[in-house]
């Protein structure tokens, strides 16, 4: 049996090991693989399993790779495989859901308190003597900010909403939460859901945990933003096309948004005349909340597992 892995660095840059699947047939791991049809054709040729994280998997793609019976994609999110097209054709498609639950709430919270004290900031205004030039024993360049007794916002209410909202409560802040589906069990005196709009106006800090759908797309907007408290935080660590990237760097030079923290942007990697990359109010981290190696070596169990499933004739985290 040939298998695949189309774009291996991100998962595994040489502090995994792919010896879980090697056992399980022939496998080439590429570290990346163009985007261009004819290069994904190629490396795929005659395999009938393949993982890939961001390699895209086309309609176009899958008809001219008749040997693939089996998609692993190694990420929660899938919209980079014609999900429909795999469905005609008879391949199974699977994701793994759950592997950075713990590991993206904690980036969260890490980009939270990175704007309430510009850790980084500071530490650079001391290196550069800005303490040792103050006539004052103590020298903070930005205003400092207390979490406990304040609001959290959190949109979308899945496991890593859920992880986060826990994180939350430990700092002292009440939450919001907004989503389409809502369980009454999980409320409590600090932990309540309500309306988006509600959440807008109510919120000192908002973090979004949702999918992207239509529904979702572009659910920060100016729109959504007019509803916002002034000076309010925006954390999104979930998927960049969840904000409008426009008006919120409109609502940074406004000050309508104090601050902006973003894991994720648009267009991946960010292109070049991104307009936040210009904003200093906006923190930007290339997509790794999901990245600690422990997390990392979750991911790869369960996708080992789920190709073991798959062979087993009982697949599992079938997308299609």
């Amino acid at each position: 049996m040939k298998i695949v892995v189309l774009d291996g660095y991100t998962l595994n840059p040489g502090d995994l090991s792919w010896e879980g699947i090697e056992k399980f047939g022939d496998l080439t791991v590429y570290d990346r693989t163009s985007f261009d049809v004819s290069s994904i054709v190629k490396n795929i040729g005659t395999a009938e399993i393949v993982f890939t994280n961001k390699t895209p998997l086309s309609e176009e793609i899958l008809i001219r790779v008749p040997s693939v019976k089996y998609i692993g994609v190694l990420a929660t999110g899938y919209n980079v495989v014609d999900i429909e097209s795999a469905k005609e054709l008879g391949i199974i498609v699977t994701n793994v859901p759950t592997y950075g639950t713990t590991a993206v709430a904690q980036f969260t919270f890490a980009l939270i308190l990175e704007l309430c004290h510009h850790v980084g900031a500071h530490s650079e205004a001391v290196k550069h003597g800005a303490w040792s030039r103050s006539p004052d024993f103590c020298y903070w360049n930005y205003p400092l900010i207390e979490l406990s007794g304040k609001t959290l916002g959190i949109i979308g209410y899945g496991r890593i909403g859920k992880a986060t909202a826990r994180i939350a409560e430990s700092f002292g802040l009440k939450v919001l939460i907004y989503d389409i589906s809502q369980d009454e069990k999980l409320e409590c005196e600090n932990c309540r859901y309500v309306s988006l709009d509600s959440l807008l106006m109510g919120s000192d800090i908002i973090s979004l945990h949702c999918q992207l759908s239509e529904r979702s797309r572009e659910i920060i907007n100016k729109d959504t933003i007019a509803k916002m408290k002034d000076g309010v935080l925006l954390i999104n660590t979930a998927r960049g096309l969840l904000i409008n990237e426009t008006d919120l760097c409109n609502a940074l030079h406004s000050g309508k948004i104090r601050a902006a923290a973003l894991d994720v942007v648009a267009i991946e990697p960010i292109k070049d005349d991104n307009p936040l990359l210009s904003v200093d109010n906006c923190i930007i981290t290339p997509h790794i909340a999901w990245a600690p190696k422990e997390s990392r070596s979750r991911l790869m169990n369960i996708a080992v597992e789920n190709m073991r499933s798959f062979l087993d004739g009982k697949p599992v985290n079938v997308i299609s």
